[in-house]
Protein backbone atom coordinates (compact mmCIF):
# COMPACT_ATOMS: atom_id res chain seq x y z
CA UNK A 1 0.00 0.00 0.00
CA UNK A 2 1.35 3.43 -0.90
CA UNK A 3 1.78 5.64 2.15
CA UNK A 4 0.95 9.34 2.10
CA UNK A 5 1.77 11.88 4.81
CA UNK A 6 0.96 15.61 5.16
CA UNK A 7 2.08 17.69 8.24
CA UNK A 8 4.67 20.40 8.87
CA UNK A 9 7.20 19.76 11.61
CA UNK A 10 10.67 21.20 12.02
CA UNK A 11 13.27 19.66 14.30
CA UNK A 12 11.78 19.42 17.77
CA UNK A 13 13.49 21.79 20.17
CA UNK A 14 14.37 20.25 23.51
CA UNK A 15 14.91 22.35 26.63
CA UNK A 16 14.78 21.80 30.38
CA UNK A 17 11.81 23.32 32.19
CA UNK A 18 11.44 22.62 35.90
CA UNK A 19 13.66 19.62 35.46
CA UNK A 20 11.51 18.04 32.72
CA UNK A 21 12.24 17.49 29.03
CA UNK A 22 10.06 19.75 26.87
CA UNK A 23 9.67 19.21 23.12
CA UNK A 24 8.54 22.06 20.90
CA UNK A 25 6.59 21.17 17.77
CA UNK A 26 5.76 23.82 15.16
CA UNK A 27 2.60 23.45 13.06
CA UNK A 28 2.27 25.49 9.88
CA UNK A 29 -1.28 26.63 9.18
CA UNK A 30 -3.22 29.08 7.08
CA UNK A 31 -4.67 32.06 8.95
CA UNK A 32 -8.29 31.57 7.95
CA UNK A 33 -10.77 30.96 10.77
CA UNK A 34 -11.42 27.38 9.69
CA UNK A 35 -7.73 26.54 9.20
CA UNK A 36 -6.96 27.91 12.67
CA UNK A 37 -9.80 25.87 14.19
CA UNK A 38 -8.29 22.77 12.61
CA UNK A 39 -4.75 23.59 13.73
CA UNK A 40 -5.82 24.30 17.31
CA UNK A 41 -7.82 21.06 17.32
CA UNK A 42 -4.69 19.11 16.37
CA UNK A 43 -2.59 21.10 18.85
CA UNK A 44 -4.97 20.18 21.68
CA UNK A 45 -4.94 16.49 20.75
CA UNK A 46 -1.16 16.34 20.58
CA UNK A 47 -0.65 18.16 23.88
CA UNK A 48 -3.23 15.90 25.54
CA UNK A 49 -1.64 12.68 24.29
CA UNK A 50 1.98 13.86 24.58
CA UNK A 51 2.17 15.94 27.80
CA UNK A 52 5.87 16.69 27.25
CA UNK A 53 5.27 18.36 23.88
CA UNK A 54 4.59 22.08 23.48
CA UNK A 55 2.84 22.90 20.19
CA UNK A 56 3.08 26.35 18.60
CA UNK A 57 1.49 27.60 15.37
CA UNK A 58 3.27 29.23 12.43
CA UNK A 59 0.43 31.16 10.78
CA UNK A 60 0.68 31.88 7.05
CA UNK A 61 -1.29 33.29 4.13
CA UNK A 62 -1.51 31.04 1.07
CA UNK A 63 -1.88 32.08 -2.56
CA UNK A 64 -5.46 30.81 -2.45
CA UNK A 65 -6.17 33.24 0.39
CA UNK A 66 -4.53 36.21 -1.37
CA UNK A 67 -6.07 36.01 -4.85
CA UNK A 68 -9.80 36.61 -4.44
CA UNK A 69 -10.68 38.07 -7.85
CA UNK A 70 -10.28 34.84 -9.86
CA UNK A 71 -11.78 31.35 -9.71
CA UNK A 72 -9.64 28.86 -7.78
CA UNK A 73 -9.08 26.76 -10.88
CA UNK A 74 -7.30 29.73 -12.48
CA UNK A 75 -4.74 30.35 -9.72
CA UNK A 76 -2.96 27.04 -9.90
CA UNK A 77 -5.52 24.29 -9.64
CA UNK A 78 -3.06 22.27 -7.53
CA UNK A 79 -1.58 23.41 -4.26
CA UNK A 80 -3.07 26.89 -4.03
CA UNK A 81 -3.68 26.36 -0.29
CA UNK A 82 -0.65 24.18 0.51
CA UNK A 83 2.48 25.40 -1.27
CA UNK A 84 3.51 28.06 1.26
CA UNK A 85 3.12 25.62 4.13
CA UNK A 86 5.17 22.97 2.38
CA UNK A 87 7.88 25.51 1.59
CA UNK A 88 8.04 26.40 5.28
CA UNK A 89 8.47 22.75 6.26
CA UNK A 90 11.22 22.22 3.71
CA UNK A 91 12.95 25.39 4.99
CA UNK A 92 12.92 24.08 8.57
CA UNK A 93 10.39 26.68 9.74
CA UNK A 94 7.77 24.12 10.77
CA UNK A 95 7.54 20.45 11.67
CA UNK A 96 3.99 19.72 10.60
CA UNK A 97 1.13 21.18 8.57
CA UNK A 98 -2.58 20.61 9.16
CA UNK A 99 -4.81 20.89 6.10
CA UNK A 100 -8.28 20.23 4.86
CA UNK A 101 -7.43 17.04 2.99
CA UNK A 102 -9.56 18.06 0.00
CA UNK A 103 -7.07 20.88 -0.65
CA UNK A 104 -3.99 18.64 -0.66
CA UNK A 105 -2.75 17.66 -4.15
CA UNK A 106 -1.93 14.01 -4.80
CA UNK A 107 1.67 15.02 -5.52
CA UNK A 108 3.67 15.50 -2.33
CA UNK A 109 7.11 17.20 -2.67
CA UNK A 110 10.21 15.11 -2.06
CA UNK A 111 11.17 15.22 1.60
CA UNK A 112 7.57 15.43 2.85
CA UNK A 113 4.92 12.79 3.60
CA UNK A 114 1.16 12.78 3.99
CA UNK A 115 1.30 10.24 6.79
CA UNK A 116 -1.89 10.62 8.83
CA UNK A 117 -5.56 11.34 8.14
CA UNK A 118 -7.97 12.21 10.94
CA UNK A 119 -11.36 10.53 11.30
CA UNK A 120 -13.76 11.84 8.70
CA UNK A 121 -16.89 13.70 9.79
CA UNK A 122 -20.02 14.87 7.95
CA UNK A 123 -19.12 15.26 4.26
CA UNK A 124 -22.29 16.99 3.10
CA UNK A 125 -22.54 20.05 0.90
CA UNK A 126 -25.28 22.43 2.07
CA UNK A 127 -27.49 24.91 0.26
CA UNK A 128 -27.92 28.12 2.27
CA UNK A 129 -30.55 30.79 1.67
CA UNK A 130 -32.35 33.63 3.42
CA UNK A 131 -35.39 33.25 1.17
CA UNK A 132 -35.82 29.71 -0.20
CA UNK A 133 -36.10 26.51 1.83
CA UNK A 134 -34.54 24.09 -0.64
CA UNK A 135 -33.03 23.59 -4.08
CA UNK A 136 -36.43 22.65 -5.47
CA UNK A 137 -37.90 25.93 -4.14
CA UNK A 138 -35.45 28.11 -6.06
CA UNK A 139 -37.27 29.89 -8.91
CA UNK A 140 -36.17 29.49 -12.50
CA UNK A 141 -33.07 31.60 -13.18
CA UNK A 142 -32.17 32.03 -9.51
CA UNK A 143 -28.53 32.92 -8.74
CA UNK A 144 -26.50 30.38 -6.78
CA UNK A 145 -22.97 31.09 -5.57
CA UNK A 146 -20.16 28.51 -5.49
CA UNK A 147 -16.41 28.44 -6.11
CA UNK A 148 -16.43 24.76 -7.02
CA UNK A 149 -16.64 23.32 -10.52
CA UNK A 150 -17.66 20.02 -8.89
CA UNK A 151 -20.65 21.67 -7.22
CA UNK A 152 -21.50 23.63 -10.36
CA UNK A 153 -21.51 20.40 -12.38
CA UNK A 154 -23.85 18.58 -9.99
CA UNK A 155 -26.11 21.60 -9.46
CA UNK A 156 -26.63 22.25 -13.18
CA UNK A 157 -27.15 18.56 -13.90
CA UNK A 158 -30.26 18.79 -11.71
CA UNK A 159 -31.24 22.43 -12.33
CA UNK A 160 -29.86 23.62 -15.69
CA UNK A 161 -32.10 26.69 -15.45
CA UNK A 162 -30.14 28.20 -12.55
CA UNK A 163 -27.49 30.91 -12.88
CA UNK A 164 -24.22 29.98 -11.16
CA UNK A 165 -22.08 32.91 -9.98
CA UNK A 166 -18.50 32.72 -8.68
CA UNK A 167 -18.23 33.04 -4.88
CA UNK A 168 -14.85 33.87 -3.28
CA UNK A 169 -13.67 35.06 0.12
CA UNK A 170 -13.55 33.46 3.54
CA UNK A 171 -16.63 31.84 5.03
CA UNK A 172 -17.84 34.97 6.80
CA UNK A 173 -17.43 37.02 3.62
CA UNK A 174 -19.46 34.50 1.64
CA UNK A 175 -22.23 34.48 4.24
CA UNK A 176 -22.30 38.30 4.26
CA UNK A 177 -22.71 38.36 0.47
CA UNK A 178 -25.63 35.95 0.79
CA UNK A 179 -27.28 38.10 3.48
CA UNK A 180 -26.84 41.22 1.35
CA UNK A 181 -28.82 39.55 -1.43
CA UNK A 182 -26.00 39.15 -3.95
CA UNK A 183 -27.12 35.51 -4.30
CA UNK A 184 -30.45 33.73 -3.90
CA UNK A 185 -28.54 30.82 -2.36
CA UNK A 186 -24.96 29.62 -1.93
CA UNK A 187 -23.42 26.16 -1.51
CA UNK A 188 -20.71 25.46 1.08
CA UNK A 189 -19.33 22.46 2.95
CA UNK A 190 -21.34 21.62 6.04
CA UNK A 191 -18.34 20.69 8.19
CA UNK A 192 -16.69 24.11 8.10
CA UNK A 193 -19.90 25.90 9.02
CA UNK A 194 -20.50 23.42 11.82
CA UNK A 195 -16.99 23.76 13.25
CA UNK A 196 -17.26 27.56 13.29
CA UNK A 197 -20.85 27.50 14.65
CA UNK A 198 -22.20 29.59 11.76
CA UNK A 199 -25.31 27.62 10.80
CA UNK A 200 -27.51 29.11 13.50
CA UNK A 201 -27.76 32.46 11.69
CA UNK A 202 -28.93 31.01 8.35
CA UNK A 203 -32.74 30.78 7.98
CA UNK A 204 -32.73 27.89 5.50
CA UNK A 205 -30.14 25.10 5.40
CA UNK A 206 -30.54 22.04 3.16
CA UNK A 207 -28.04 19.19 3.14
CA UNK A 208 -27.45 18.13 -0.46
CA UNK A 209 -27.01 14.45 0.29
CA UNK A 210 -27.36 13.61 -3.41
CA UNK A 211 -24.13 15.50 -4.18
CA UNK A 212 -20.96 13.38 -4.33
CA UNK A 213 -18.24 15.02 -2.19
CA UNK A 214 -14.72 15.83 -3.38
CA UNK A 215 -11.64 13.78 -2.58
CA UNK A 216 -10.85 14.01 1.13
CA UNK A 217 -13.89 16.03 2.21
CA UNK A 218 -14.29 16.48 6.02
CA UNK A 219 -10.93 14.92 6.96
CA UNK A 220 -7.70 16.59 8.00
CA UNK A 221 -4.41 15.68 6.37
CA UNK A 222 -1.25 15.72 8.45
CA UNK A 223 1.94 16.29 6.50
CA UNK A 224 5.40 15.86 8.00
CA UNK A 225 9.05 16.00 7.09
CA UNK A 226 10.03 12.50 6.02
CA UNK A 227 13.28 12.37 7.96
CA UNK A 228 11.72 13.16 11.35
CA UNK A 229 10.74 9.89 13.03
CA UNK A 230 9.61 11.57 16.25
CA UNK A 231 7.17 13.78 14.37
CA UNK A 232 5.90 10.73 12.49
CA UNK A 233 5.23 8.99 15.81
CA UNK A 234 3.22 12.00 17.01
CA UNK A 235 1.38 12.39 13.70
CA UNK A 236 0.36 8.72 13.59
CA UNK A 237 -1.47 9.13 16.90
CA UNK A 238 -3.95 11.28 14.92
CA UNK A 239 -4.52 8.73 12.15
CA UNK A 240 -7.83 6.94 11.61
CA UNK A 241 -7.17 3.72 9.61
CA UNK A 242 -10.60 3.51 7.95
CA UNK A 243 -10.51 7.15 6.86
CA UNK A 244 -6.93 6.70 5.68
CA UNK A 245 -7.96 3.76 3.49
CA UNK A 246 -11.03 5.46 2.03
CA UNK A 247 -9.22 8.70 1.26
CA UNK A 248 -6.33 6.73 -0.25
CA UNK A 249 -8.80 5.17 -2.70
CA UNK A 250 -10.10 8.65 -3.55
CA UNK A 251 -6.62 10.14 -3.92
CA UNK A 252 -5.43 7.23 -6.08
CA UNK A 253 -8.41 7.80 -8.37
CA UNK A 254 -7.64 11.52 -8.71
CA UNK A 255 -3.94 10.82 -9.28
CA UNK A 256 -4.55 8.34 -12.11
CA UNK A 257 -6.97 10.56 -14.02
CA UNK A 258 -4.74 13.59 -13.41
CA UNK A 259 -7.42 15.89 -12.01
CA UNK A 260 -6.51 18.91 -9.91
CA UNK A 261 -8.19 19.94 -6.66
CA UNK A 262 -10.52 22.31 -8.53
CA UNK A 263 -11.55 20.07 -11.45
CA UNK A 264 -15.22 19.08 -12.02
CA UNK A 265 -14.67 15.67 -10.42
CA UNK A 266 -16.42 14.06 -7.45
CA UNK A 267 -15.25 10.88 -5.74
CA UNK A 268 -16.15 9.30 -2.45
CA UNK A 269 -15.37 6.00 -0.72
CA UNK A 270 -16.85 4.45 2.40
CA UNK A 271 -16.71 1.14 4.28
CA UNK A 272 -19.67 -1.10 5.06
CA UNK A 273 -19.93 -4.35 7.00
CA UNK A 274 -18.14 -5.83 9.98
CA UNK A 275 -14.89 -7.74 10.54
CA UNK A 276 -13.97 -10.10 7.67
CA UNK A 277 -16.99 -9.05 5.61
CA UNK A 278 -16.12 -5.38 5.40
CA UNK A 279 -16.12 -3.86 1.92
CA UNK A 280 -15.04 -0.54 0.45
CA UNK A 281 -17.52 1.15 -1.90
CA UNK A 282 -16.41 4.02 -4.13
CA UNK A 283 -18.39 6.15 -6.57
CA UNK A 284 -17.20 8.90 -8.89
CA UNK A 285 -18.59 11.50 -11.25
CA UNK A 286 -16.84 13.48 -13.99
CA UNK A 287 -18.38 15.96 -16.38
CA UNK A 288 -18.48 19.45 -17.81
CA UNK A 289 -19.09 22.25 -15.30
CA UNK A 290 -22.28 23.17 -17.17
CA UNK A 291 -23.82 19.87 -16.05
CA UNK A 292 -23.48 18.03 -19.37
CA UNK A 293 -21.31 15.11 -20.60
CA UNK A 294 -21.58 13.43 -17.19
CA UNK A 295 -19.94 10.07 -16.41
CA UNK A 296 -20.93 8.03 -13.34
CA UNK A 297 -19.16 4.91 -12.11
CA UNK A 298 -19.14 2.77 -8.96
CA UNK A 299 -16.96 -0.10 -7.75
CA UNK A 300 -16.45 -2.11 -4.57
CA UNK A 301 -14.00 -4.61 -3.13
CA UNK A 302 -13.11 -6.25 0.15
CA UNK A 303 -11.05 -4.10 2.50
CA UNK A 304 -8.06 -6.39 1.93
CA UNK A 305 -8.19 -5.80 -1.84
CA UNK A 306 -8.97 -2.07 -1.75
CA UNK A 307 -5.37 -1.00 -2.34
CA UNK A 308 -5.97 -0.85 -6.11
CA UNK A 309 -9.64 0.13 -6.06
CA UNK A 310 -9.04 3.79 -6.89
CA UNK A 311 -6.78 2.86 -9.80
CA UNK A 312 -9.35 0.43 -11.19
CA UNK A 313 -12.15 2.99 -10.96
CA UNK A 314 -10.03 5.55 -12.78
CA UNK A 315 -9.17 3.11 -15.56
CA UNK A 316 -12.85 2.28 -16.08
CA UNK A 317 -13.73 5.95 -16.42
CA UNK A 318 -10.77 6.61 -18.70
CA UNK A 319 -12.11 3.87 -20.98
CA UNK A 320 -15.40 5.79 -21.05
CA UNK A 321 -13.74 9.05 -22.12
CA UNK A 322 -12.93 10.74 -18.81
CA UNK A 323 -9.66 12.27 -20.01
CA UNK A 324 -11.30 13.99 -22.98
CA UNK A 325 -14.02 15.36 -20.71
CA UNK A 326 -11.48 16.77 -18.24
CA UNK A 327 -9.45 18.33 -21.06
CA UNK A 328 -12.49 20.19 -22.32
CA UNK A 329 -14.01 21.04 -18.93
CA UNK A 330 -11.60 23.88 -18.14
CA UNK A 331 -12.03 25.42 -21.58
CA UNK A 332 -15.80 25.46 -21.11
CA UNK A 333 -15.60 26.95 -17.61
CA UNK A 334 -12.99 29.62 -18.33
CA UNK A 335 -12.92 30.04 -22.11
CA UNK A 336 -12.04 33.73 -21.83
CA UNK A 337 -9.14 33.28 -19.38
CA UNK A 338 -5.91 31.33 -19.27
CA UNK A 339 -4.93 29.55 -16.03
CA UNK A 340 -1.93 30.66 -14.01
CA UNK A 341 0.31 27.90 -12.70
CA UNK A 342 2.17 27.91 -9.41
Amino acid sequence: MRIYCYLLLSTIDRSKSKGELVEKLVIATRESALALWQAYHVKERIERDFPGVEVVLNKMTSKGDKVLDKPLALIGGKGHFTKELEDAMLAGEADMAVHSLKDVPTYIPEGLELCAITQRQDQSDVLLSHTYQSLDDLPQGATVGTTSLRRRMQLLERRPDLKVKELRGNVNTRLRKLKEGQYDAIILAYIGLHRLDLLKDIPYVQKLDFFIPPMGQAALGIEIVTSNDRVREIAMSLNDPDTFLCTKVERDFISVIGAGCSAPVAVNAHIEGEQEGRRVYVRAMIGYPDGTHILHQELSSSVDEADILGDLLAQKMIEQGALDILENAEKIAFKDEMPERL
